[in-house]
């Protein structure tokens, strides 16, 4: 459809200029009747100079960057068009002065028009391959940074699962069904630019409740949320970076500080820990950075993200929801 639409609106921009064209120059600047104005004559031929111009020469120099050649053989087919006019058409007898100056612009103008129109729309269609691109590398970039994402919650959780099993095999029912959620939501339901809030709350549920169990009594999770409304929709697996890395890189016998609010379509999460060292602060900046780059990808102006380091780390995260 959108093709069709761009053709046809070649078609109107080449119909309007050629009947706008003939009424000037029979109209406004003929002295001549319909029947005997040598123009009609001429227009066919013109007709032909033009379209040569438009389907072969202009888009031959193009490409091969002669754009000097382009302008010479552009002049001398002007010339020589008018040259043709006056003395074979129109038969005025005058010098060739005065035959440029009164005729020249029935060559010039519709070969001027049309190698802007085509310019012009070999500009849109050249825009047009670089927004595709660019949206291509943008889903590419988006995948490979979800990929990124993905191993790590899994294989937590399923060492949670085997530890588990091991020691308390009785819970180890709830934690596969647990486990199932969350395998549903990174393999399908994640696939899509944006999931409900509801559902992406629950995996960060799920993928918490793993977590307490796995660093119980060396750890204490404090986890708050209080959402206005969860028909929000969400880029999928943001949070999931920010918790992550948090229990990833915090100290034993310290506290972890989760909170999400949601109100009036806007989501803050503010996640605190104490940390350990240099070394672990700049693996945890590795996933942060992937973080960032997928909030300019898909939020641009809509996010607020800041890490502060003081006595604890921490990430706060605001954007507005979708």
């Amino acid at each position: 459809m959108r093709i069709i639409n761009k053709h046809l609106s070649r078609a109107l921009v080449h119909v309007l200029f050629w009947m706008l064209f003939i009424f000037v120059s029979l109209f406004l600047f003929s002295d001549f009747y319909w029947k005997e104005n040598p123009f009609l004559q001429y227009l066919s031929l013109l007709v032909i100079l033009v379209y040569v111009n438009y389907f072969w020469l202009l888009p031959f120099f193009v490409k091969k960057k002669l754009y000097a050649v382009y302008i010479l053989v552009f002049s001398i087919i002007s010339f020589l068009a008018t040259q043709l006019y006056c003395y074979t058409f129109a038969r005025c007898g005058c010098s060739v002065f005065k035959c440029l100056s009164d005729y020249l612009w029935q060559s010039l103008v519709p070969l001027i028009f049309f190698s802007f129109v085509w310019m012009l729309y070999r500009f849109l269609d050249e825009q047009e391959k670089v927004v595709v691109i660019k949206k291509q590398h943008t889903e590419m970039e988006l995948k490979f940074l979800k990929s990124q994402i993905d191993p790590h919650v899994l294989f937590n959780n399923l060492n949670t699962i085997y530890s588990y099993a091991i020691e308390k095999p009785n819970e180890v029912p709830d934690m596969v069904l647990m486990l199932s959620d969350n395998l549903k939501h990174v393999l399908y339901e994640s696939n899509s630019k944006t999931v409900f809030l509801e559902k992406e709350i629950q995996f960060i549920d799920n993928y918490i409740k793993f977590q307490k169990l796995r660093v119980e009594g060396v750890k204490k999770v404090v986890y708050s949320k209080e959402i206005d409304d969860d028909v929000y929709e969400i880029a999928p697996l943001l949070l999931i970076t920010i918790i992550e890395n948090a229990f990833k890189h915090s100290t034993l016998n310290s506290d972890i500080l989760i909170d999400i609010k949601v109100e009036n379509g806007f989501l803050e999460c503010i996640c605190e820990n104490d940390f350990k060292t240099e070394e672990s602060i700049s693996n945890n900046r590795i996933g942060l950075q992937n973080l960032e780059k997928r909030l300019q990808l898909i939020y641009k102006d809509n996010y607020e993200f800041k890490v502060e380091k003081g006595n604890t780390f921490k990430v706060f995260l605001k954007l507005k929801l979708k």
